[in-house]
């Protein structure tokens, strides 16, 4: 069956909890298109990748939000970029010697000497002046993609959070359900929103990862929660798209410094410079460089440039 990137929002009518769906196959099939990741890996970063999809739809600003797993094993990063519009891109970074078995988890890869971080950037577009990124880093708590999210969520924002995450070649899907905040009302109101949070917890506990890859949303949803009273909203559609410019590339060598990139280019004649997440290629020569350190904004040192591929 035929799949489309989607992600659907409901609320239980009769229970202080909200949930998401996620579905992601073009967008998935897309990031995989420009590395050949090993089995283990690209399940890792494919639930990363419905994770971030499924946190980065209550983002109450417009801007981005950027999940990343830095690890001591032979995966030393793993990163998901997602914006409100729910524009995706994600990559993973191995260790030079890496060898990894189909079958190891977040703990071997990630975390094997337990010095592994979780990170999380909110980082809004349009900044107030003087407004920075707001950045929580913790370490990997979970030894798995959903336990270190879930428990990131209750460290940093208070909030009861589960998640259901699955991923192989094809698809990447998951499940968020979240307790909303009480407002006040008795002690009473307090334990039968405890009661319902758990009784929706356990319901959505009996979904297997197998049968996440295997079954579109509509109807997991349709045999989790068909005796609840669900309100759905209007779907959403994730898609790929790369951030990366020839600008933004220059930026960064201005950041490294002009005697770094002199001596790097001394060494190599011009600097060959790949994105991580799309695979866009971008050439610098000694004329492009030195244009970059003449100018103060980079847009002034950067032409259209017919070496630039994919």
């Amino acid at each position: 069956m035929e799949t489309t990137d989607t992600l659907q929002r409901f609320i239980f009518e009769n229970a202080a909890v909200r949930g998401e769906f996620v579905e992601i196959s073009d967008t998935w099939r897309q990031v995989q298109a420009r590395k050949a990741y090993p089995a283990a890996v690209r399940t890792l970063l494919g639930e990363m990748t419905a994770a971030a999809a499924l946190l980065s739809a209550n983002l109450k600003f417009n801007g981005m939000l950027v999940m990343q797993m830095h690890g001591d094993g032979p995966v030393r990063l793993l990163v998901v970029e997602c914006d409100s519009d729910l524009q995706l891109r994600a990559t993973a970074k191995l260790a030079d010697d890496a060898v990894i078995d189909d079958e190891a988890g977040l703990t071997e890869l990630v975390n094997a000497n337990g010095h592994g971080r979780f990170v999380i950037t909110l980082d809004p577009k349009d900044k107030l002046p003087g407004q920075q990124p707001y950045q929580g880093i913790v370490p990997l708590d979970g030894d798995t993609v959903a336990v270190v999210i879930e428990n990131y969520m209750l460290r940093s924002e208070q909030l009861d959070t589960k998640l259901w995450l699955a991923a192989d070649a094809s698809v990447s899907r998951g499940l968020l359900l979240q307790k909303l905040p009480h407002e006040g009302g008795s002690g009473a109101q307090g334990n039968d929103d405890a009661q319902a949070w758990n009784h929706t917890v356990m319901l959505a506990s009996t979904l297997r990862k197998q049968e996440m890859l295997t079954t579109d949303i509509s109807t997991l949803m349709h045999r989790l929660f068909w005796e609840e009273t669900i309100r759905v909203f209007e779907p959403r559609h994730p898609g790929f798209h790369c951030s990366c410019t020839r600008e933004k590339v220059g930026n960064m060598l201005k950041m490294l410094g002009k005697e770094e990139v002199d001596s790097a280019l001394d060494e190599l004649g011009k600097l060959a410079i790949d994105c991580d997440f799309c695979g866009q290629h971008y050439d610098f020569d000694k004329v492009d460089c030195a244009q970059l350190f003449a100018t103060e904004h980079t847009s002034d040192a950067i032409q259209p440039a017919g070496n630039v591929r994919h």
